[in-house]
């Protein structure tokens, strides 16, 4: 098998990319995939979000070291292992980042990168619908791959939420990937008549009907590299060990988490962690691996004095029907995500933009859905966006088969907990406003009697869980950043022929989830692979708290 671009990962990132590549019918492109298609209904029906991320035959499976901080215990990591990756499992929240966020990779060597740059990108992915909320159509795409819409009725919890939001004397905003991000109001979704629109959907339906795009199904064991040149990626496929050759380049896409471990087995990383392997250096670049981030959240949980939450539909018979209805009509609850509103916040005066995240959900349930709350309640998924802990992704063996060794190092440094207090704080404060007194009737979680903050600190350590949001291990810089594993136009430093270009790539995590900033990436990337001319930057100012340097909201 040989074909001009081979990319590894059909993920957010490489469904883009394939899509991208394979537009000029004079470049032939393949595609390296291990998992499966994704055509069940448990990936297709937004309301089951929990399930594929904690199946085997959707998800990698894989695992943290425990954490020090975090009381010795492991975290899971959900990674899609299917068509689409990680879009075909997560929950379906669609967030850019705020701009700040990638003014700061700009500055930090990414040059190229900063929001005026990636806004078209953003804008030349999205089908975006406003389903009667409002918001700002200028910052909007329409007529991309990737359609986003947001729910046609906001749940009345979500809209207490939001009025609640308000009266603690925060902004409300239409549009959180629009002109202004902080404030509380609707989120955005990719769900589209009812069914989750991965990236595979978006990306994958149209190119793979091309004749120069195909897909090969296999596990990528490492880049076959020559005399600093890349010759093409090792595939096995069953019992049978084959190599997919590039007469330009490949381009690993296989996530924050195997990308790392793929330029490991290659070669490319720290020189001494390759030696203690016995893996040839081929390239010493001591960033592979390191800068892993991530959001850690917890959920605040409020019991509900109304019966009007999503826990009416959680038992057999309610879940039946749901089943049913979105069978038949692609309607009900299972036709939605339910994280219908939201916010972004500022934790305190002198944060320029946004440092806090809130997700709302009408039911007090785990995130992954074993166990939920007796009666009906429920509950905001809180967590700081910038925290300064950075772990690792590291190799176990040289084994390709074996799963990587992952340590976020999570609440590592004492800023952690002082801006996680803070979260609860702040949402708690919002919980108790007028607009959702009638609905609400006492704390479940953390508890009342949870206030000091060395009981808020245990309730952290017991209870703070990945967003699933991981990035950074193949950090964007200048070619001469010992640290920066790739360049501004996302070549591996050092090695010919070799691209990275998923969420690994990222300087520092933006803010919310990462699947749009991970497909933007893609899109923007296959500019930069084919020599085309950048799309014209957007002077697009973001709205900024006038009075941000002295107050909190």
């Amino acid at each position: 098998m040989e074909a001009d671009f081979v990319i590894v990962g059909a993920g957010s990132a490489g469904c883009a990319l394939a899509y991208r590549l394979s537009e000029d019918r004079r470049n032939s492109v393949v595609l390296i995939e291990h998992g499966g298609r994704g055509r069940g209904p448990l990936i297709q029906m937004p309301g089951a979000l929990s399930y594929p991320m904690n199946m085997r035959r959707y998800d990698w499976g894989l695992g943290t070291e425990p954490e020090p901080a975090l009381g010795g215990r492991r975290l899971a990591v959900p990674r899609g292992k299917v068509l689409g990756g990680s879009s075909s499992i997560n929950g379906m929240v669609y967030v850019r980042g705020h701009a700040r966020d990638f003014d700061h990779w700009a500055a930090s060597g990414a040059r190229g990168w900063a929001y005026a740059d990636v806004l078209p990108y953003f804008q030349r992915l999205e089908d975006w619908h406003d389903c009667g909320h409002g918001g700002d159509a200028g910052w909007r795409g329409s007529g991309g791959p990737v359609r986003v819409t947001r729910a046609a009725r906001l749940h009345p919890l979500a809209n207490a939420f939001i009025q609640a939001g308000v009266e603690a004397g925060y902004p409300a905003t239409t549009d959180c990937n629009g002109h202004q991000q902080e404030g509380f109001g609707p989120f955005d979704r990719t769900i589209w008549k009812g069914q989750r629109w991965s990236a595979a959907r978006a990306y994958l339906r149209t190119a793979l009907a091309r004749p120069n795009l195909q897909l090969v199904r296999g596990l990528a064991r490492s880049v076959r590299i020559a005399t600093g040149r890349t010759e093409g990626v090792e595939v096995r496929q069953g019992r049978r060990i084959t190599l997919v050759r590039a007469r330009r380049e490949v381009i690993l896409a296989a996530s924050a988490i195997h990308s790392p471990k793929l330029l490991l087995l290659s070669g490319i990383g720290p020189a001494q962690a390759l030696e203690r392997l016995k893996l040839p250096v081929v390239a010493d670049r001591p960033g592979v691996g390191r800068n892993l981030q991530d959001h850690l959240e917890v959920t605040v949980q409020v019991a509900c004095r109304q019966p009007i939450t999503l826990h009416r539909h959680w038992n057999l018979f309610g879940k039946a029907w749901t089943g049913a209805q979105w069978l038949c009509a692609r309607t009900g609850p299972g036709a939605s995500n339910h994280f219908d509103a939201g916010a972004f916040i500022r934790s305190e005066e002198g944060v320029e933009y946004p440092d806090i995240q809130l997700h709302f959900l009408p039911i007090a349930v785990r995130y992954d859905g074993q166990t939920a709350a007796q009666g009906h309640g429920f509950q905001v998924h809180v967590g700081p966006m910038r925290s300064p802990s950075r772990g690792t992704v590291a190799l176990g063996s040289e084994d390709p088969e074996s799963p990587p060794v992952i340590r976020f190092n999570a609440m590592s440094q004492a800023q952690d907990w002082v801006e996680f207090r803070r979260c609860i704080r702040l949402t708690r404060e919002i919980l108790s406003q007028e607009a959702l007194r009638p609905y609400a009737s006492g704390e479940i979680q953390p508890g009342e009697a949870v206030r000091s903050d060395e009981q808020i600190d245990a309730f952290i350590a017991a209870n703070a869980e990945s967003a699933y949001h991981p990035c950074g291990t193949c950090r964007m810089g200048t070619r001469d950043d010992p640290k920066a594993v790739v360049d501004p136009d996302c070549r591996v430093i050092g090695v010919d022929g070799l691209r990275v270009a998923d969420s690994s790539i990222f300087p520092r995590i933006t803010n919310g989830n990462l699947n749009a900033p991970s497909m933007m990436v893609g899109e923007k990337a296959a500019d930069h692979i084919l020599g085309r001319k950048r799309l014209a930057t957007q002077d697009a100012a973001p709205w900024i708290h006038p009075n941000w340097k002295q107050a909190q909201r």
